[in-house]
């Protein structure tokens, strides 16, 4: 009985050390040499500033940015350490047939269009109105970032085609020509409008 005991606690050592230890670094030093950059947290980081990652959303509102998908921001649920409150994302979880929804979806539309009135009859991409599932989306759509190229350019004094290959150069296709949507990364355009970001991806 007790060599049983032994050995299935020798064996719970041994699957531990292996699995909780040896696999998580071994997958590490792999990701780590491989993909440093998506490792990491894929953070943009230039000239020593970190500006923040191209997998999480920023908020932005000024008319001279492409603006993202709209944010479910909680500043309640959650504090720091220090007790201050702590930004927190995440869906909305209303239901697109509510009035609540509709109302909020409404309120998007109206500042759009304040911000740019020229668009007025022309269609809102839906994304530019509803929160993703994470509420932390990085990306828009194409048709999203059309959309917004002549407030853009208005705001900064730049031509709509001079806009549009900003946004061009930050739009990624479809993974091996078929998977997903192509999309825009929004803290990528807005860093290059700024001439904060160069090059290409």
């Amino acid at each position: 009985m007790k060599k049983t005991i032994f050995r299935a606690l020798g064996l719970v050592l041994v699957m531990t050390v292996l699995c909780g230890f040896v696999y998580t670094l071994v997958c590490t030093g792999i990701n780590q040499l491989l993909f440093p950059h998506q490792a990491n947290g894929s953070v943009i980081e230039i000239d020593g500033k970190t500006y923040g990652s191209e997998l999480l959303a920023q908020q932005f509102t000024k008319p001279e940015h492409l603006w993202g998908r709209p944010m479910n921001l909680d500043l309640t649920s959650f504090t720091d350490e220090t007790g201050n409150a702590a930004m927190y994302a995440w869906a909305s979880n209303k239901s697109p047939a509510g009035a609540e929804e509709n109302e909020l979806v409404q309120a998007r539309v109206e500042a759009l269009l304040e911000a740019d009135p020229t668009m007025a009859g022309t269609p809102i991409p839906v994304d530019l109105v509803t929160v993703s599932g994470s509420g932390l989306d990085p990306e828009i759509s194409p048709e999203a970032a059309a959309y917004q190229v002549h407030r853009i350019a208005q705001a900064r004094d730049m031509s709509e085609e001079a806009v549009q290959e900003v946004i061009n150069r930050y739009t990624t296709g479809r993974w091996l020509g078929v998977f997903g949507e192509p999309r825009v990364n929004v803290l990528k355009v807005n860093l290059a409008l700024d001439g904060i970001l160069t090059g290409e991806g």
